[in-house]
């Protein structure tokens, strides 16, 4: 038996830091509030429109009004936090396109940073857009709740700030109302330029936009399933790697792909009654986001929504015709989707706001051999403690195995074949928490 013993010692010490992990992430689930959810979208729908055009001297209506309340809301967070968000407003000047901004206006986004105790400069982000429009583009006068599109998402972030501001996360953590989305993702271009400006490593970007509707415009009512759209690999990549891909492979591997395939496995681990769903798009058809600014910059970012979308309720004067309800109104949100949705959200910021950073210039080896190599450069990090490696079929959309290994930087897999699989590698720190998989940047010849 006392050959056992340190085995099940090393058994039992491992389940107990994977019982302490889980309990953390169940634990924040059950702290996401829908009857807060339901009162911040009630808040900013009722500030009668907050396009961008509108106005910014009112406390009652208008832009302005409704992104000082967002700041005073993360300012509240943060003092019952001890001060553990830096709260601002990032400010964008814009000249008139001649399109939809018809007048130079301050596109003003709010920031609010939780950071890190470990990797300051490592940075997830979690964003909701702070304006609304009606079905003219221009119009900014008109009543325009925009309680779906996008009041759910703005309210899933200041709720997620609540809840997570509770606990200290290794990287930092960025709750963000954009500005602009409706008139051209200018909020999230101002803010993708300010963090290359500050040279932020972007872990990734959480675009929440219409978390809140179950009832499709096609009669479809689900309240479980939602979309993780993102691009294929990053708009700015080299021609050498573009040239690269068409050898090695990696059509579907690119880094906002990987945040992605991250949200949906996760989502299916702890909280398996919702149901993802992949998109292999940058956005809906023909259509745009407030992360693609982010990915035009080469930062991994994704966009986070429902499943089964009301066109009557997106982008519409309030009316009554030919007996359909027209608008974009409170009645049309469903809080506990809302909730569910700002949860999946919550979860993922914690997961990755605990993660160590993933293997650094990875590359892969075993042109026809029996067996797949990788190589990684030598890490000093203390807090890495092993690693894993994931691998599935080339038509799989997800993981399917994984081995996890000692803490090295090099490691041969035998028995597989690499051309029949594609590959990555994630970094495990010493609670077990995980970093993103990290696809192969480059070949090497053992």
């Amino acid at each position: 038996m006392k050959y056992f013993t340190p085995i099940i010692l090393l058994f039992g010490l491992f389940c107990n830091s994977q019982s302490i992990h889980q309990s953390e992430i169940y634990s924040i689930i059950k702290k996401i509030d829908s009857e807060r959810i339901k009162n911040d979208i009630d808040v900013l729908a009722n500030f009668g429109t907050r396009h961008t055009l509108s106005d910014t001297i009112s406390n009652t209506r208008g832009i302005g009004a409704a992104r000082r309340w967002i700041k005073d809301e993360f300012v509240k967070i943060s003092n019952e936090c001890g001060g553990c968000l830096e709260v601002f407003f990032q400010k964008n000047y814009f000249e008139a396109d001649g399109r939809r901004l018809i007048r130079d206006v301050w596109i003003n986004n709010v920031v609010a940073i939780q950071k890190g105790t470990k990797y300051p400069n490592r940075y997830v982000i979690m964003s909701g857009d702070i304006d609304s429009r009606v079905s003219d583009p221009n119009d900014f006068e008109s009543d325009s709740p925009g309680a779906n599109d996008n009041a759910s998402g703005m309210a899933g972030t200041i709720e997620a700030a609540r809840v997570l501001s509770k606990y200290k996360f290794d990287n930092s953590i960025i709750y963000t109302g954009l500005s602009g989305e409706e008139q051209g993702l200018y909020g999230g271009k101002g803010l993708a330029e300010y963090a290359k400006e500050k040279n932020w490593e972007i872990i990734g970007i959480l675009n929440n936009d219409m978390i809140g509707n179950i009832e499709g415009v096609d009669g479809v009512i689900d309240n479980k399933s939602f979309r993780i759209f993102s691009e294929p690999v990053p708009a700015n990549e080299s021609r050498n790697r573009r040239n690269a891909r068409r050898f090695y492979g990696g059509e579907v591997d690119g880094n906002s792909r990987q945040l992605a395939r991250f949200i949906y496995s996760s989502t299916k681990l702890y909280m398996p009654d919702m149901n993802p769903t992949l998109i292999y798009r940058l956005d809906r058809f023909g259509r745009g986001g407030h992360h693609r600014p982010f990915n035009d910059l080469g930062f991994a970012g994704v966009r986070i929504m429902e499943s089964h979308e009301n066109y009557n309720r997106q982008h519409q004067d309030i009316r009554f015709e030919n007996g359909i309800k027209y608008g974009d109104v409170i009645e049309g949100v469903n809080f506990e989707y809302a909730m569910k949705l700002t949860a999946v959200n919550a979860i993922n910021l914690a997961l990755l706001g605990w993660s160590p950073p993933p293997p650094k210039n990875l590359r892969i080896g075993g042109i026809v051999e029996p067996s797949v190599k990788f190589k990684w450069d030598k890490t000093t990090d203390e807090n890495i403690s092993a690693y894993k490696i994931y691998w599935r079929e080339t038509t799989s959309p997800v993981w399917q195995y994984e081995r996890k290994i000692k803490k090295t930087d090099f490691f041969r897999l035998d028995g597989i074949v690499i051309d029949n699989y594609l590959f990555g590698v994630s970094s495990i720190n010493d609670r077990g928490f995980e970093s993103i998989q990290e696809f192969p940047s480059g070949v090497f010849r053992f």
